[in-house]
Parts: structure tokens; C-alpha cells; sequence
């Protein structure tokens, strides 16, 4: 029974040792390789004001896209949870369409839509809501809103995932016991949700603050930190400042998951202790 348990751990180490540990552990080195002291590198990232401000860019706007991203996905996977049949279907269809086409593709749309001379500012300066046309590329509007329209699935498929898993009794005997439909969102559905909410969250987030090719294209003067090691690792040749930045990058999304188990281990301690107390 060991034997095969062991076994199944096989292709997932073959799988991590030479595509991430390896080099991890290169990238590891590379980063107490720098001309000054061994940790001179981590340092630098912690005290440079410029680094500094990257990372803050960084954090804000994975911060405001994951946020976005839920204000818009929950209730588009609300809808879906309630949808049957077909048209259950053809939802999902339409949530994964924009896979069809790569993330270039969908960032130099959005480069053309908000533009200067774009449809978007053609349209509110068409219809008088505007005067002039508003700046969205290169300020870091145009980067959020290109980031929340790719990262909303993401957002969509773990929440839609839990609200099916949610018991349909479990509103019926609420709507019994006299809540409003209202109620029985934020008294059983939204509760019940939250362990979704926070994977949907987590993927939006971790994967936010690696993006590379938006931010490239529509972020401007808003710098995050996945441009910066590009910019230390190919430009410049700095390559233990960019393993540095890498590793802190690693570090921060590490604690990212820590603090997501820590808080689902915390509400099904909650739970135990409740259903005893009930008990």
C-alpha cells in the first residue's frame, strides 16, 4: 500500500524536479551572486525606493484586478449556477470563448478600443458624456481593465464549481423558515461560497502578479515587477538582482497560499466546533 502510494508521486516529481526545482535552485544561487554582500541583492530590493515603488505597482494592481474580477465573476457565476440544460451550455461556452484568441491578441484589442482615437472614446465623446478623449493606456486604467476582462473565467470557474456544490435544500428550507430570497443569499449561498471565493481570489491574484505581456504593452509608466526582471535579466545583464526579485516574487505568493489554508483549516475548525456545540 506504501509502495503504491509512493508510486503516484512519481510523475509529479519527475514533472517538478527538472522544470521548476532545478531551476529554482539555479535561480537561488544566482541571487547571492552579486558583487556585494551574498544577501546585498535582497537588500537592495527591500531598500531601493525605485524597486520598492514596482513592487507597491505590482501588488496594487493585481489587488484592484482580483477585486474587479470578483465584483464582475461572482454574479456572472451565480447566473450560470442557475442555468440548466442548454443554456447552461452556452454559458460556459461564452465564459471561455475569449480562450480562443492568446493574450497578445486580446491586449492589443484592448490597445485599439481604449485608444486615444478608439471606440470607446469615440463613443463617449459621440454621445456628450466626454469633451476630450480620456487617457487610458499608459496610466494604468486601460492595463487594469484589459487584466480584469482576461482574469474574470478565472474568477468565474472555482466560484461556479462551488456554488453547484451548494445543497439546493439548503435556500428552499431558508425561504421555509421565512427569509426573502435576499436573505437566503447572505445568510446560506454567500456563506456556503466563501471557500470558493477565496480560490477564485488566490488564482487571480498569484497569477496577476506575474502577467508580463499586458502590462508591457498597455501599462506605460506603470511598471510591475515582471517588466523589471525582464529589464535586469535581459538589458541590463543584472541577473542576481533579477533572480533576487524572482525569489521575493516566489516568497510573497508562497505566503499568498499559507495565509489561504491557514484561513480554510481556521472556518473548518469553526464548523467542528459549532456542529459539537449543536451536538
Amino acid at each position: 500500500m506504501r509502495l503504491r502510494r509512493f508510486l503516484l508521486f512519481v510523475p509529479a516529481a519527475l514533472l517538478l524536479v527538472p522544470f521548476f526545482l532545478a531551476p529554482l535552485f539555479v535561480i537561488g544561487t544566482e541571487s547571492f551572486s552579486g558583487q556585494q554582500a551574498p544577501v546585498g541583492e535582497y537588500i537592495k530590493v527591500v531598500t531601493d525606493p525605485g524597486i520598492r515603488k514596482v513592487l507597491y505597482n505590482t501588488f496594487f494592481v493585481a489587488l484592484v484586478v482580483t477585486i474587479c474580477s470578483l465584483l464582475i465573476g461572482y454574479p456572472v457565476a451565480y447566473v450560470l449556477a442557475r442555468l440548466k440544460g442548454k443554456m447552461a451550455t452556452i454559458g460556459l461556452f461564452l465564459i471561455f470563448l475569449p480562450f480562443w484568441a492568446s493574450t497578445v491578441i486580446r491586449s492589443f484589442a484592448w490597445m485599439i478600443l481604449l485608444g486615444r482615437n478608439g471606440p470607446v472614446n469615440s463613443l463617449l465623446t459621440g454621445v456628450g458624456l466626454i469633451d476630450d478623449p480620456i487617457r487610458f493606456i499608459d496610466n494604468g486604467i486601460g492595463l487594469m481593465i484589459a487584466m480584469t476582462y482576461i482574469m474574470v473565467p478565472f474568477m468565474v470557474v472555482p466560484i461556479l464549481n462551488g456554488l453547484r456544490a451548494i445543497d439546493a435544500n439548503l435556500p428552499r428550507a431558508a425561504a421555509v423558515m421565512g427569509a426573502n430570497p435576499w436573505r437566503q443569499f447572505l445568510a446560506v449561498t454567500l456563506p456556503l461560497s466563501m471557500p470558493s471565493i477565496a480560490v477564485g481570489c488566490t488564482i487571480v491574484f498569484v497569477t496577476a502578479l506575474g502577467f508580463f505581456v499586458t502590462p508591457s504593452l498597455l501599462g506605460g509608466d506603470r511598471t510591475v515587477v515582471s517588466i523589471l526582471i525582464s529589464e535586469q535579466a535581459n538589458r541590463l545583464l543584472n541577473w542576481p538582482l533579477a533572480s533576487a526579485l524572482a525569489i521575493v516574487v516566489l516568497l510573497l505568493t508562497i505566503l499568498v497560499f499559507a495565509l489561504l489554508r491557514l484561513s480554510q483549516l481556521a472556518s473548518r475548525r469553526r464548523g467542528k466546533t459549532q456542529a459539537g456545540v449543536l451536538a
